[in-house]
């Protein structure tokens, strides 16, 4: 199959590997990539937020799928500027979107479907801020309205820091003051066409920079997939209390949701409760549930592109676990320091059961001699978050020992990694 892939991280880097495992000869392009993903595939100079100019390149090359990565390019619209040229495209339309795009817009959606999730106000003003703060009390919860790239929430006891976060997202528009839900947190990606969703395997994401969930709030530095302490009825649960009632009620309002549910949900005493939606694959949670999908990635996208999922049986994953460390930028992320060599991945590669997944890099000429006017041209970071390391094993503690192995042999000077990913699952490990 010919199939784009839209995007630059390490999500997009995991979809196209994974991809590439199931059936070589698949003509892949991505758009615009990174120095990882180069290595893989070919990579095109096309702005992946311009409608117009995908669309383009797709029906002038006959792209019969195209892969949708990254939040920006669905709130832009291109999956619409696509469809009009009656191309397959994996990902929602600008009006499905607001699903991830504008978090007020989706917490209407679960009210109308009756989907369980905390009570939200939103407000617009400083004052309302504050009166919302106090009336909601500590911990309190304050989300940008809009995207953000990962920065717009923040969950602290701190009320002037709360009121500080408000008022700094309320420069760019509202503002959601939520209710604090206390449990234990995991991420659920449901393939949509729709009308029928499919469920991949459950993942947990660590959104703290530091061990130990602490520090700000971050992208996320590591995942971990399966989640061995859910409830063997969870999936069922969520497809039946929120995936179906949230798909039946954007078809309701004639935006049907065509592309990856990502439903970021929290396991209190009370049940299960929805956190947010997202409305494409989350980012570190990809890097470790597809290295265990069985079932060929391509035909679930495609299926659930052309309206096709009613006949597909559940995706199938590997019994093997996956771990991954987000391996980071000195600075991220509030300042993160880019253009800093990156050494050693090729001995991390080299471990077993470990790949290596590009989210910010970069091939630059760099100086290898202060004296000298020679350069040489050498990987860098371009970025935040540079690399996600994965590693599968057949337990946790297996797949943790080879992903820190790994993660160990890699040069990026300042760098910073947890290393506490899945240590609550495998306790004796590294």
């Amino acid at each position: 199959m010919r199939i784009l892939v839209l995007g630059s991280g390490a999500r997009e880097h995991a979809i196209i590997r994974a991809l590439l495992a199931e059936d070589a000869a698949h003509d892949i392009t991505a758009a615009p990539g990174n120095a990882g993903i180069a290595d893989d595939v070919r990579t095109l100079d096309l702005d992946a937020n311009d409608g117009a100019a995908v669309a383009s390149y797709a029906e002038r090359h006959g792209v019969e799928l195209v892969v949708v990565g990254p939040e920006a390019p669905l709130v832009a619209g291109v999956s619409d500027a696509v469809r009009e040229r009656g191309i397959p495209v994996f990902g929602p339309s600008k009006a499905a979107a607001r699903l991830e795009g504008s978090k007020a817009f989706a917490k209407r959606i679960m009210e109308a479907a009756g989907v369980p999730t905390g009570r939200a106000e939103v407000v617009g003003t400083v004052e309302e801020a504050e009166a919302t703060l106090d009336r909601f009390g500590a911990p309190y919860v304050v989300k940008a309205n809009g995207l953000a790239a990962g920065k717009g929430v923040l969950v602290t006891k701190d009320r002037d820091a709360a009121l500080a976060h408000a008022t700094y997202w309320l420069e760019h528009g509202t503002v959601l003051v939520e209710e604090f839900l206390d449990g234990r947190e995991v991420s659920l990606f449901l393939l949509s066409d729709g009308e029928h969703v499919l469920p991949l395997s459950p993942a947990q994401d660590y959104k703290r920079l530091l061990d130990g969930d602490e520090g700000p709030n971050t992208g996320g530095m590591g995942a971990y997939s399966p989640v061995p302490w859910l409830d063997e009825n969870f999936v069922d649960e969520v497809i039946d209390t929120v995936a179906l009632p949230t798909i039946r009620a954007m078809a309701a309002e004639q935006t049907p949701f065509i592309g990856l549910l990502y439903c970021g949900l929290i396991v209190t005493d009370a049940g299960i409760r929805v956190i947010e939606f997202n409305a494409r694959f989350g980012d570190p949670e990809t890097q470790v549930v597809l290295p265990r999908l069985v079932t060929p990635l391509s035909g679930l996208l495609h299926a659930a592109a052309t309206g096709e999922l009613g006949g597909v049986p559940r995706p199938e994953f590997a019994l093997d676990v996956a771990v991954g460390v987000v391996v980071a930028s000195e600075g991220y992320p509030a300042a993160p320091v880019t253009g800093r060599a990156i050494l050693g991945l090729d001995a991390a590669s080299s471990i077993a059961e470990v790949q290596v997944l590009h989210a910010a890099t970069d091939i630059r000429a760099v100086s290898t001699d202060a004296t000298s006017s020679w350069s040489t041209e050498t990987l860098v970071a371009s970025g935040g978050r540079v690399l996600t390391v994965v590693a599968l094993g057949s337990t946790f503690g297996q797949a943790r020992e080879r992903v820190y192995r790994a993660v160990d042999t890699i040069t990026l000077e300042g760098s910073q990694h947890r290393t506490d990913i899945a240590a609550a699952v495998a306790p004796a490990a590294h």
